[in-house]
């Protein structure tokens, strides 16, 4: 508890510091409209697909592999917006952390500069999440288990991936390794810090789903405008998150590659969450 205690109260920090960059939450929002943009580009093969199958009944119905091609497609492509708008913000944080006053603009720039080493990273992360999806999909209930661990452990070490890349110029691999590197002994202190960001979206959600309910009581319009209030509220709650997250991932990096706590953050417990036993 103690841990995640840590983490909620450097998000605070994380939130003063966003305060100073508020324009930095449109590329989680851009990031989401790009994501939509995908699916919608690769929902219309997919549909196309389906009505062809849908006009062969009577015969035996087989997998079509080339949904199966869309599908991971779209997981490689969702996998890539991702970690682009996750590195955009990731340098926009760097540039606030070190003095700087970056812009969307900017953070854009930097993330586009480091493309070459963006993708394959993409590829590689959606690659090891389809390997693990497609295991537990013919996995009983104990290897289910093993492979949420797994899962949950590749997600540890890989947080400071996107940092490397940006701010210090490494390869996927490199920057991998780096990260494993940093995180091998503290890889408790890392999933308290996730489980703490976990805690606080569950926390600030909570208003919504008191809205839909007494908008559900009342029923007829309310219960449309409660539930609109409701998705405009989870949507503000993620993409803050998003952005506080970023932050987060991006000071940890730099206090574990410096020994120092970045600029916003000189009078926190960041160290904490890099104590050795």
């Amino acid at each position: 508890m103690g841990r995640i205690r840590n983490t909620i109260d450097l998000a605070k920090v994380s939130w003063r510091v966003l305060r100073h960059d508020r324009e930095l939450l449109f590329i989680p929002i851009l990031s989401f409209f790009t994501a939509v943009g995908v699916i919608v580009v690769l929902a219309i093969p997919t549909i196309a697909l389906l009505d062809t199958s849908s006009t062969s009944a009577g015969e035996e119905s087989t997998a079509n592999p080339a949904l199966a091609v869309i599908g991971i497609v779209a997981a490689l492509s969702l996998s890539l917006v991702s970690v682009f708008f996750n590195g955009a913000l990731v340098a926009g944080a760097h540039e606030r952390l070190t003095g700087g006053d970056p812009t969307v603009r900017s953070a854009l720039s930097r993330a586009v500069s480091r493309l070459p080493a963006l993708v394959p990273w993409a590829l590689l992360t959606a690659t090891v999440g389809l390997i693990l999806q497609a295991l537990r999909e013919r996995a009983g209930m104990l290897s289910r288990f093993v492979l949420g661990f797994v899962g949950a452990a590749w997600e540890v070490a890989t947080f400071l991936v996107v940092p490397a890349i940006i701010i210090d110029d490494q390869g996927a691999i490199d920057g991998l390794k780096e990260s494993a590197q940093l995180l091998k002994k503290t890889w408790g202190e890392n999933l308290a810090a996730r489980v703490g960001f976990g805690l606080l979206g569950m926390v600030a959600i909570i208003p919504a789903v008191i809205v839909v309910a007494l908008a559900a009581s009342l029923g007829g319009p309310i219960l449309v405008l409660g539930v609109i209030v409701a998705v405009v509220w989870v949507a503000t709650v993620i993409v803050v998150l998003t952005a506080l997250n970023a932050i987060f991932q991006t000071a940890l990096y730099l206090y574990a590659t410096t020994g120092s706590s970045p600029a916003g953050f000189e009078d926190s417990n960041l160290g904490n969450s890099f104590d050795r036993r």
